[in-house]
């Protein structure tokens, strides 16, 4: 697979980062939210949805709190719960490959 070149493509610094000779693909928003709703379908800590999510501390309390605004997943003490609709959400992002 070959990646543009940095100076050519302005489009590549939003999509692909290099470090270490490595190419790095970020997710989009709703990827990242897909992922946390998926670790939380069963209910999980939010240890578990920074591991199983690939995230840092940090950014999961900004989805989280994000998630929890829009009735998405909730909270029952320290355990997060996708609601009824959070699994609409991942159906219909998984139906448009997002």
């Amino acid at each position: 697979m070959k990646f543009p070149s940095r100076k050519r493509d302005k489009r590549y610094h939003s999509n692909y980062i290099f470090r270490c000779g490595c190419v790095i693909i970020r997710r989009s928003r709703t990827a990242i939210s897909v992922e946390i709703l998926r670790a939380a379908l069963e209910g999980a800590k939010k240890t578990h949805i920074v591991y199983s999510a690939n995230l840092n501390f940090e950014v999961v309390n900004k989805y989280l709190a994000l998630l929890k605004e829009k009735g998405l997943i909730e909270q029952n003490d320290n355990i997060y719960i996708t609601t009824e609709k959070g699994k609409e959400f991942q159906e219909i992002a998984r139906e448009l490959g997002l």
